[in-house]
């Protein structure tokens, strides 16, 4: 063969960089020997275990935003109904008043309403307090007055009632306002 045609023969064949050094030759730096492959292949894996890890606290950090704005939001739904429910409960006390002092084709009418405002609070869960005969509980009550118990009354009960409170499950809405006997 002539000088040109092995000229053009090396440049037309591919170089090939995972050749096996010929015997004396030293290899090239950067040469994928088996320890070196080895080598890559745990950093690649370690890598890997890197972004699956990565992965799955992301995926459970957004999992657990989600359940908290989700009872974010059902607090906050509740929370703003039990807010209008305090604006509703003076409606009622005023209706009662008004029961005591109208004459008796006025009171028909009142306890009509009264009654569908009833009807409203159970549909809402509300349930009234009004602990008469009782023994105080400061949990449910506010004592705005205080009389000596007299024969065969404790001390420490309810006497009377000046204002409802009322409750939805566990939670206070509003207090009563009591008298108690000490």
């Amino acid at each position: 063969m002539s000088e040109k045609e092995n000229r053009e023969e090396e440049q037309a064949a591919p170089e090939q960089a995972d050749e096996e050094p010929v015997c004396g030759q030293e290899m090239p730096a950067g040469a994928n020997t088996p320890d070196n492959r080895e080598a890559e292949l745990d950093k690649a894996r370690a890598e890997a275990a890197e972004y699956k890890d990565k992965w799955i606290r992301t995926a459970a950090e957004f999992e657990n935003f989600r359940k908290r704005n989700a009872e974010t939001r059902r607090t906050s739904y509740q929370e703003g109904r039990a807010d209008i429910l305090l604006k509703i409960f003076p409606v009622g006390d005023n209706l009662e008043r008004a029961l005591m002092t109208c004459d008796e084709q006025t009171k028909k009418g009142i306890e009509m309403v009264l009654r569908s405002f009833k009807a409203l609070l159970e549909g809402e869960g509300v349930e009234e307090i009004c602990p008469v005969g009782e023994e105080f509980d400061p949990k449910e009550c506010e004592a705005i007055m205080s009389e000596p118990a007299s024969d065969g009354v404790e001390p420490g009960y309810v006497k009377e009632v000046f204002l409802k409170g009322y409750k939805k499950g566990d939670k206070i809405l509003r207090f009563a306002q009591v008298k108690v006997t000490m």
